[in-house]
């Protein structure tokens, strides 16, 4: 008796090298250990990923889905892998028939903790028009410093122009930017991610450009100083520079189009790229008299006034456009405050619009989430909402977003 289809093929689970930001998210998460990396790329061993999909979700740009149908006894080795620019172009193996897409059942399946889908009214996106085989150059317009000269963090506001070329962008979607040079090992820097900052009409409305917040990086988690490639390069731009974009990327973390949706934004740092994406294109949404008609809240987080972005600006936001709360951990004179206290303070306005048509957005440094999930259930507690039904169901209606690095 012949071999079945099953016993003969194997469907790999293999990660986009191309796509990749190395946030070491997957790695983090995968149950069982079967995703390593080098100096260069994450890499899936066939020899123990079991099909679960538990990284899948989590991914924040989609490397992490990518699936090749290949002979049981000659799959891609991790030696292999971690050579790759790019992945492999699949191989034909018609003689063998083909498998069922149990990627995507095992990713439909997968117990997510936010939403998979973009919101019911979010636009379309445009996705991947450029990658780097055929990168974009666009044309740096500005590049201002929003913190403090004394501050610590050194986040700039960098504006960047198509000129002429077709790059649509939806507040939430990120670009990829490519460092020239080459590391350690002699190979080109892989690309860098970065949300968009600005509305989808333009920086400056009705101009074809876009807006990226960066923080200069100069140590890791451990204050142990580092040179980030990306960060560093994108600071140290001059008007005039030229820079080489790929994108569009992000199909989930887009917000809602019909007018009556409220939006809770939950950031820190740079995470306030969408957000300000998102508050800016209400905000002429309002200045036209287009009734919005839906409740903003945005919380959040830095160490001080002084290297929080956008600062000034937040606080000229008309009241009745957004609910401004700003939680400081190192300001002088204040108890340390972090923005799931802000989400705590302010439980009761949270709470009664979590009961309503109302879209969360979750962006930041990845150790805040396990604060603002705390926050919820207790705020909910005290309004007496079942918070893991009304979660679950936000996120199965694409209303509940998380983007944390």
């Amino acid at each position: 008796m012949g071999a079945s289809e099953t016993e003969v093929l194997l469907k790999q689970h293999l990660i986009d090298p191309e796509v990749c930001i190395r946030c070491n998210t997957c790695e983090e998460t995968c149950p069982i250990d079967a995703i390593t990396h080098d100096d260069r790329n994450y890499v899936v061993d066939p020899s123990i990923c079991n099909g679960c999909n538990a990284c899948v979700p989590p991914c924040p740009t989609g490397s992490i889905d990518h699936w090749r149908t290949v002979l049981k006894v000659a799959p891609y080795s991790v030696e292999e892998q971690l050579q790759w620019d790019e992945l492999p172009v699949p191989v034909e193996l018609a003689a063998h028939g083909s498998l069922p897409d149990t990627a995507e059942t095992n990713q439909q399946n997968a117990a997510a903790s936010h939403s998979l889908q973009a919101p019911h009214s979010a636009l379309q996106p445009h996705l991947h028009l450029h990658d780097l085989k055929n990168p974009l150059t666009v044309t740096v317009a500005g590049n201002f410093r929003l913190t403090d000269a004394d501050a610590e963090s050194d986040i700039r506001h960098i504006v960047l122009d198509f000129g002429n070329q077709i790059f649509p962008l939806l507040e939430g979607q990120s670009v990829g930017v490519i460092p020239p040079g080459v590391d350690a090992l002699g190979k080109p820097h892989y690309l860098r991610m970065y949300s968009v900052a600005s509305a989808r009409d333009g920086e400056r409305e009705g101009h074809n450009n876009f807006a990226l917040t960066v923080k200069r990086v100069v140590s890791d988690h451990d204050g142990k100083p580092v040179h980030g490639v990306g960060s560093n390069y994108l600071c140290d731009l001059q008007k005039g520079d030229k820079v080489q974009i790929t994108g569009p990327y992000g199909a989930s973390f887009l917000m809602p189009n019909h007018a009556g949706s409220n939006l809770i934004m939950i950031c820190t740092g740079t995470g306030a790229a969408p957000m300000r994406g998102m508050t800016e294109y209400r905000r002429r949404l309002q200045a036209k008299g287009a009734g919005v008609g839906g409740k903003m809240m945005l919380f959040f987080g830095a160490r001080s006034s002084g290297e929080l972005p956008y600062f000034g600006p937040l606080l000229k936001l008309p009241a009745d456009l957004i609910d401004v709360h700003l939680a400081f951990s190192r300001a002088e004179d204040q108890a340390r405050a972090y923005v799931q206290d802000k989400l705590r303070d302010a439980g009761a306005s949270v709470a009664q619009l979590l009961q309503s048509d109302t879209y969360v957005y979750i962006c930041g440094l990845k150790g805040m989430e396990t604060g603002v999930m705390d926050a919820f259930q207790a705020l909910c507690d005290e309004a007496g909402l079942n918070w893991p039904e009304c979660h679950e169901k936000m996120v199965s209606e694409g209303r509940f977003h998380v983007e944390t690095y």
